[in-house]
């Protein structure tokens, strides 16, 4: 099969004004005229082979970068918020929204800003009760979702704090123990360390000096803990100067996105970027091993695999979900093809909500959502206890996984019958906006497809999808 032509206009303009030359300039640094660089930038033609290797050696651009996920991202998005019922009539075609995605990615994103206002200004007035009478009653997004579509965009992958992190690893963690660093570093600061009987998993004293960690934490969870303390006081200029470029529309945005970054930088030293890459491939991504190796729970080397997409040094693109037992997807991130829904559950077909069902096992599934893309998935349940007898457990579930070709890489892969056709479930990735017509766990049609209810006939489903 022939290879997908690659259309990288947004990418090619972004460069060329990262680097300061003009289109004429820049032509000649790729060797092409000046018309044929001006057609490439707007998608009229796609950037050639020869473009690809001049990126390279000219400018050191990681060739990856022009094909990332951020398009489809895009798409996933804009497809998910057109199937709102406000926009009545025919879903724009596909192809017009991959357009829009690498043609206009400014445009799209505003498009995006404006049905989250509408969502957000509808839910205001379903419940006037909130609305009435407050002064900051106006529609922008929660500071929540404004920070989740921040890492989303970012694609999970901050390089500023990853590389302190990883040199904080490195310089400072020749103790050969991060746990014993991060006490070392605190202490350089006038920070004792105090493990306490408490709820409370962490608390900070600063008047006192003192850092409280709950002894009913897990061992893993007490270093996160620790090393998180020592990024929002000894790395605060960096989390403040990323925080600035971001530009968030609210101070509570700016709070919620100064703890994830701390734990990025957290999860970053426990988990240094080159050694944890080394270790994800020697291991061929056992995640059991890379939990023990680097003194990490499950769930945090799963997140860590999927941020691996440093330029030039990039890792397997996974995805990574948490959901809880509502199907609610607390976390997500993907830098493969798979978009997860940004409102509402994921696909009930999906192996990470059968994770619920059997404790303490890994769940293995081959996949394949309607585009034809095929995956393969490892699911898993990670409730956390409260350290004491009638402590409220807090259930959830997590998946990671990534296109089925990378099967080769992945231990969890070995055995499984890739070359069955049969063998791949149908999964989607929203209801409202899947394409499957006879899917027998669909919870709503379709919007983007005619239905037919004829009241004589029964099938799966009380309607039939067109």
């Amino acid at each position: 099969m022939a290879a997908p032509k690659l259309y990288a206009g947004a990418k090619l303009r972004e460069v060329r004004t990262r680097v300061g030359l003009t289109q004429k300039d820049f032509a000649a640094k790729l060797g092409v005229s000046l018309p044929y660089l001006n057609q490439m930038e707007n998608n009229n033609r796609p950037v050639s082979t020869s473009v690809v290797l001049s990126l390279a050696q000219e400018f050191g651009l990681d060739v990856t970068e022009l094909s990332s996920g951020d398009g489809e991202r895009l798409v996933s998005d804009m497809r998910e918020a057109l199937a709102d019922p406000v926009f009545s009539g025919d879903m724009p075609p596909l192809a017009d929204l991959r357009l829009a995605a690498s043609n206009a990615p400014a445009l799209a994103h505003a498009f995006l800003d404006l049905h989250r206002a509408y969502r957000q200004t509808h839910e205001r007035l379903a419940s006037l009760d909130e609305a009435l009478g407050r002064e900051d009653a106006r529609a922008r997004p929660s500071p929540w979702e404004e920070v989740r579509d921040f890492f989303h965009y970012c694609d999970n992958y901050i390089d500023a704090v990853d590389r302190a992190a990883e040199h904080f690893a490195t310089a400072e963690g020749r103790h050969q123990n991060i746990r014993v660093a991060a006490v070392s570093a605190l202490a350089n600061i006038k920070v004792k360390v105090v493990f306490a009987d408490t709820d409370t998993l962490r608390r900070h004293e600063p008047e006192a000096g003192l850092l409280h960690i709950s002894t009913r934490a897990t061992p893993q969870s007490q270093t996160f803990q620790m090393l998180l303390q020592v990024a929002l006081l000894r790395q605060d200029p960096l989390l403040e100067a990323t925080l600035d470029l971001a530009r968030f529309h609210t101070n509570e945005a700016r709070a919620i996105a100064k703890i994830g970054l701390a734990n990025y930088f957290a999860g970053a030293a426990l988990m240094p970027y080159a050694a944890f890459q080394r270790a994800a491939q020697d291991t061929r991504h056992d995640l059991e091993q890379l939990a023990t190796r680097f003194g990490a729970s499950i769930e945090q080397v799963c997140h860590r695999l999927s941020t691996l997409q440093r330029p030039g040094a990039k890792g397997i693109p996974f995805f990574f979900v948490r959901v809880d037992q509502a199907g609610t997807i607390t976390k997500r991130h993907s830098a493969t093809r798979l978009q997860f829904a940004r409102f509402g559950g994921a696909c009930p077909l999906w192996n990470v909500h059968r994770a619920f069902e059997q404790p303490g096992q890994f769940l293995r599934q081959l996949a394949e959502t309607p585009d034809g893309v095929r995956y393969i998935s490892l699911a898993r349940d990670v409730s956390k206890t409260g350290g004491r007898f009638g402590a409220p457990v807090r259930r959830y579930a997590i998946a990671l996984g990534c296109e089925v070709k990378h099967a080769p890489d992945l231990v969890f892969a070995d055995g499984m019958d890739i070359a069955r056709d049969v063998a791949f479930e149908p999964i989607g990735i929203s209801c409202r906006i899947c394409e499957r017509k006879g899917c027998h766990q669909r919870s709503v049609p379709p919007l983007e497809r005619q239905l037919s209810v004829d009241p004589d006939v029964r099938g799966v489903l009380p309607y039939a999808v067109n």
